[in-house]
């Protein structure tokens, strides 16, 4: 290979660029944009992030279920209730990075995440 005189050179896994290429899918939707950037301001509920992201409950559910099943969220159950968070903190960097490029100033009053 041409490569192999090139001291550190080497390329991800197949799995690995097949879960990092689903995570940026995940990020392709509008709705799922909002949803992480309220999440990074704290966990919270599904009515809440419903509310934010000027969408009803059952989409964002729907939304959640795919961004867990994707890795990026977490939740946590409390009785009835279901909390959701960014499942680590590169979702947050991620998504901070992708609307900077896009033009947005983040602004810095958001916390990073935790």
């Amino acid at each position: 290979m041409a490569h192999t005189g090139i001291d550190g050179f080497s390329m991800p896994s197949g799995d690995a660029v097949r879960r990092a290429a689903e995570a940026l899918r995940m990020l392709g939707d509008p709705t799922r944009l909002n949803v992480l950037w309220a999440l990074m301001q704290g966990e919270t509920s599904v009515a809440c992030l419903a509310e934010l992201a000027g969408t009803s409950p059952t989409a964002v559910s729907q939304h959640l279920s795919k961004l867990r099943l994707a890795g990026l969220v977490s939740n946590r159950r409390e009785g009835t209730f279901v909390y959701y968070q960014l499942a680590d903190p590169y979702v947050g960097a991620l998504l901070r990075q992708a609307l900077s490029h896009a033009g947005h100033p983040v602004d810095d009053r958001v916390p990073e995440p935790r």
